[in-house]
């Protein structure tokens, strides 16, 4: 990666040169590129909306704008308190998805990220490579059942992410994707972090585990027990006795 810094009328842009050359205001407007489509899926899976798919004729990219959940974004939607560029989320979240791609973990790898001032708030997008083929795991559920070499091999993926002490703030079934091969890729890494091994992990899996529960509980059709979780555990564990 060869990461540029541009200042912007309102605020500031990090990009990757080597993916995008020459970037402005005008590449966080889906209406500038040569196509652009709404993120599809059970879940909408890659944030809390507003992420689209564009492309600029040869490669394709997800342009996400940050988003407020819960009771604040019924006020606030897409506002943030400004508290300095070393802690605008789009910013930490380029960086964060740069360490983990260049530590061969299977994110998405960062193109750009914008913060625009407003005052004491602030707006934030960031634009990722489109990985190719994935779908989230609950769409991955809905459509066939796991064996347990499938969540034994999930479990061992999400050990790896922990191994290496990443901290995903909302481990869920959405961020959760998976290719064509059952291959995982973790999506949103808003507010992640990597920290020294503590019980943030067992939180992290927990966290996961309702998230299940939830999405079996919203569908009853959809292909998940707790067996599977037993055997999601087993592949955690044993990839941890094996580290």
């Amino acid at each position: 990666m060869t990461e540029g810094r541009i200042k912007t009328l309102h605020g500031a842009i990090l990009y990757d040169a080597e993916l995008i050359p020459r970037v402005s205001d005008g590449a966080f407007s889906a209406g500038t590129w040569e196509s652009s489509a709404p993120v599809t899926g059970t879940f909408k899976s890659a944030g809390r909306g507003n992420t689209m798919i564009v492309s600029d004729g040869r490669n394709e990219f997800v342009l996400r704008r940050y988003l407020r959940g819960g009771l604040a974004g019924l006020l606030i939607r897409d506002h943030y308190l400004w508290l300095g560029e070393h802690a605008n989320r789009a910013f930490a979240e380029f960086r964060l998805l740069a360490k983990l791609h260049a530590r061969g973990l299977p994110v998405p790898v960062p193109a750009a990220a914008r913060y625009r001032r407003h005052g004491i708030l602030y707006t934030a997008d960031l634009i990722t490579v489109r990985v190719p083929g994935i779908r989230s795991l609950s769409d991955r559920l809905t459509a066939a059942d796991g064996n347990a070499e499938f969540w034994r091999n999930l479990g061992a993926g999400i050990f790896r992410f922990h191994d290496a002490g990443v901290f995903h703030a909302d481990l869920n079934v959405s961020n959760v994707q998976l290719d064509e091969n059952d291959g995982l890729c973790l999506l949103d890494f808003d507010r992640g972090k990597v920290l020294p091994a503590g019980p943030w992990r067992q939180r992290n899996l927990a966290r996961f585990h309702r998230s299940l529960r939830k999405v079996k509980k919203f569908n009853p059709s959809i292909h998940y027990t707790e067996r599977n979780w037993n055997q999601f555990l087993k592949g955690y564990f044993d990839a941890s006795r094996s580290a």
